[in-house]
């Protein structure tokens, strides 16, 4: 019989290395499968200093407390503005020092006229400097007709040097005057020759002009400012008519005049009936929101060009 030959070492050798990487594979792919034979996904891995951003959750919001509206403060309205000023000059003063008491009883802002050549004309002057108040050099003047306006009058026809000298003597007898108004006058303050000679003697002292108007045909409060003095007229008399129902007509026109022009000007007399009626109606004045000045206060000036 014929010897079998047998199989060569290397043949053998490379059969069972071939049957052992089959057998590798065949584990490799089982263990390579998920539960229930689904193949494992390998998540990628990241390198170690390196990790993967948690995902941010969203931030509640503050829910808003509900607010009222605010509500702008009310403009505090303005104050309005004072009715009107008013001005009371007394005049025909100098006969009687005691009479001053009363008149100071009512209490607001007067000026005083004080006629210069009456028995107590210096003193009542000089006491009223004393409190304080407004003094006027009451000076007289000429008026139309056979009115008489007393001693050192200045009257029509006089010259500039006679009427000079008669403003300087009347100046003298009410120290401390701080301007000066007419006393009758009718004829003299409508003598503008006249005025042209007397109201530039004011100006050179520095004093003003308040003209009574006593005439509707005066020109020197319109004089007055063209020749640079200060200067005021008067709007009403109150006791024109000595009855305390006249006065008390005129004084509420004088205060609806303040109230349409800002300003109104009064004379008055030291007189009985004007004092009770004066003593009731500025109380009510003053209520109302009127304010009583100095003449002074309500004084109006133009410029002058130089000639």
């Amino acid at each position: 019989m014929p010897r079998r030959r047998r199989k060569s070492r290397p043949a053998l050798r490379w059969t069972l290395v071939a049957l052992g990487a089959l057998a590798l594979f065949a584990v490799g792919l089982w263990l390579g499968r998920g539960p229930g034979g689904a193949p494992r996904v390998e998540r990628p891995r990241l390198p170690a200093d390196e990790k993967a951003p948690r995902p941010e959750r969203p931030r509640r919001q503050p829910v808003p407390t509900p607010t009222a509206t605010p509500v702008p403060p009310a403009a505090e309205p303005s104050p309005a503005p004072p009715p009107g000023r008013v001005a009371l000059i007394f005049d025909d003063l100098g006969r009687d020092v005691g009479q001053l008491d009363r008149l100071f009883e009512l209490g607001v802002p007067l000026s005083f006229a004080v006629l210069p050549f009456e028995p107590w004309s210096a003193e009542v002057a000089q006491a009223l400097t004393a409190r304080g108040a407004e003094v006027l050099c009451h000076l007289p003047m000429e008026a139309t007709g056979e009115e008489d306006p007393g001693p050192g009058a200045l009257v029509e026809g006089m010259s500039g040097r006679r009427l000079a000298a008669a403003v300087e003597r009347a100046l003298e007898r009410v120290p401390g005057a701080a301007g000066v108004n007419n006393h009758m006058g009718s004829r003299l303050t409508a003598d503008e020759r006249a005025m042209r000679t007397v109201l530039p003697l004011l100006g050179e002292r520095g004093l003003f002009f308040l003209d009574s108007r006593t005439t509707p045909e005066s020109v020197a409060y319109e004089l007055a400012l063209d020749l640079g003095v200060p200067a005021a007229r008067r709007d009403v008399f109150l006791d024109a008519v000595d009855e305390p129902e006249a006065i008390r007509g005129e004084m509420a026109r004088l205060l609806e005049l303040a109230r349409e022009r800002g300003a109104a000007i009064a004379i008055a007399h030291p007189r009985r009936a004007t004092l009770a009626v004066l003593a009731e109606e500025i109380p009510r004045a003053l209520a109302e929101g009127f304010e009583f000045v100095p003449v002074s206060y309500l004084l109006e000036r133009r410029e002058t060009l130089p000639e």
